[in-house]
């Protein structure tokens, strides 16, 4: 018998697919010499027959597996679950992944938190309750980046996003998942671009003015502009925003960021208004919160509502002092508002904290009870002696072993951990079952249907 034959990039392959990874993809393990070739076919889903084609193949093995990634050619064998693509760029763009009916999404974002927690023996048979769906699995999204530069293909400028494993740009206009109001204000403000001709920033020669537009939404559909450049001597960026503003009334506020840095990173640290105000507001579920250029926030308006009631439910008492740790703009410490007689966020992005800060100094409710702390979660936290109830809101890199060693001090008679990665997620309800906590409830909610990103709420009790 022929041995199997060693696969390169550009080589066809027909397999049948065994699992989603964590990005979408199918998985396909082959064969390949004395080693196994774990192939992420784009495209696939669990169960099918497909042909693909091998677009990348790793230089390094562990344990015998080495990775590949290739794209989908044909369906030989097509999966119950599939569905037909909602947007022409669905698979180029890579945005959104998932061909799967939504129930499938729902069922598979449910075992990926199960799976995970599964994996520690501190939180072995703990149940997942079903994930929460997503009112509007379309039209959801409240913020959108766009790249600037010359469009896949075509070579004409546009507004879009880079392509899987590439900074090939794939153009996003008529984009089914930001809300509406931001594809328009990117339709209107790409043609004043192009009139004007601004040039895109080129990472290899350094050239070029623009890199990135960013645009967040309100529920009243007002959108605030950050334009992103390489160099402040931008002599038209006045003139675009005010452009902008006039063809585009839902436009509040255009704001220039300046980032000369290389590599990925989205915003630098000098801003200034360009038209407008730099901030807008929104209402989350029972609250309002005022957001910057740079404040986190969840991308998902009515998810994010549902999880900030869900979080004040799990708290059946009202509280002497709750802690919002990694705080964000401050929704969540302003939903715990009614319920504790004192509230501490802590959020280390000064920008974000100057704003929600400012914001709820104007709110006389409040009054002193609602305090924003700037600074590191583990050294901010070192300073807080007593607490009642704690939220864990942490980015995908999870907590702070200092921040959970916290936890094991201060004992909360209540503890919420809120995450966006199941995978740190796990790894820290294992750490704090370790230091004396009991995990009562685990619940997915989806945040962003069509992507792999699964959101989770754990509720704890500390002995």
């Amino acid at each position: 018998m022929a041995p199997p034959k060693i696969l390169r990039p550009g080589d066809a392959l027909e397999a049948t697919c065994a699992s989603l990874d964590e990005t979408g993809a199918g998985v396909v393990d082959v064969p390949a010499g004395k080693e196994i070739l774990r192939v992420h076919v784009q495209g696939a889903l669990p169960g099918e027959r497909v042909r693909a084609r091998l677009d990348y193949v790793s230089t390094h093995q562990r344990a015998g597996v080495r990775e590949a990634w290739a794209e989908t050619s044909e369906v030989l064998v097509s999966s119950p679950h599939r569905v037909a693509p909602f947007c022409p760029k669905q698979g180029p763009c890579g945005s959104c992944p998932l061909t799967l009916a939504y129930p499938a999404q729902l069922a598979w974002k449910r075992e990926r938190v199960r799976e995970r927690l599964a994996e520690y023996p501190e939180l072995a048979g703990l149940a997942v309750e079903p994930c929460v769906p997503s009112p509007r699995t379309l039209g959801y999204r409240n913020q959108a980046k766009y790249v600037y530069g010359g469009a896949q293909h075509s070579g004409r400028p546009t507004l879009g996003a880079y392509a899987p494993r590439s900074h090939a740009i794939v153009d996003l206009s008529g984009c089914h998942v930001v809300e509406p109001v931001l594809d328009e204000a990117r339709r209107v403000l790409l043609g004043i671009l192009i009139e004007k001709a601004v040039e895109p920033f080129d990472e290899i020669r350094r050239t070029g003015i623009l890199r990135y537009v960013v645009m967040r939404a309100t529920s009243s559909h007002k959108v605030l502009v950050t334009l992103v450049t390489a160099r402040a001597d931008w002599n038209d960026a006045t003139d675009v925003a005010n452009a902008l503003a006039e063809q585009c009334p839902a436009v509040a506020g255009v704001v220039l960021n300046l980032n000369p840095t290389a590599g990925n990173t989205l915003f630098g640290d000098d801003e200034q208004p360009l038209f407008g105000q730099p901030t807008i507001d929104d209402e989350i579920g029972d609250v309002r919160v005022r957001l910057a250029s740079r404040s986190f926030f969840q991308a998902n308006r009515d998810v994010a509502s549902r999880i900030y009631r869900d979080l004040v439910a799990a708290v059946p008492e009202s509280v002497g002092r709750a802690v919002d740790v990694y705080a964000g703009a401050g929704g969540i410490a302003l939903s715990l508002a009614p319920i504790a007689h004192e509230v501490v966020a802590i959020e280390e992005n000064m920008a974000a904290t100057e704003v929600a800060r400012t914001f709820i100094a104007e709110q006389t409710a409040l009054g002193d009870r609602v305090h924003i702390v700037t600074g590191d979660a583990a050294a901010c936290l070192a300073q807080v002696n007593t607490a009642d109830l704690v939220v864990l809101n942490p980015p995908r890199k999870g907590c702070a072993a200092q921040v959970l060693a916290a936890m094991k001090r201060l004992r909360p008679k209540h503890l919420l951990y809120l995450s966006c990665d199941p995978h740190t997620l796990a790894r820290d309800l294992a750490v704090l079952a370790r230091a004396g906590a009991t995990v009562t409830r685990v619940t997915p909610y989806d945040m962003m249907p069509h992507t792999p990103h699964v959101e989770a709420l754990a509720v704890l009790r500390m002995k």
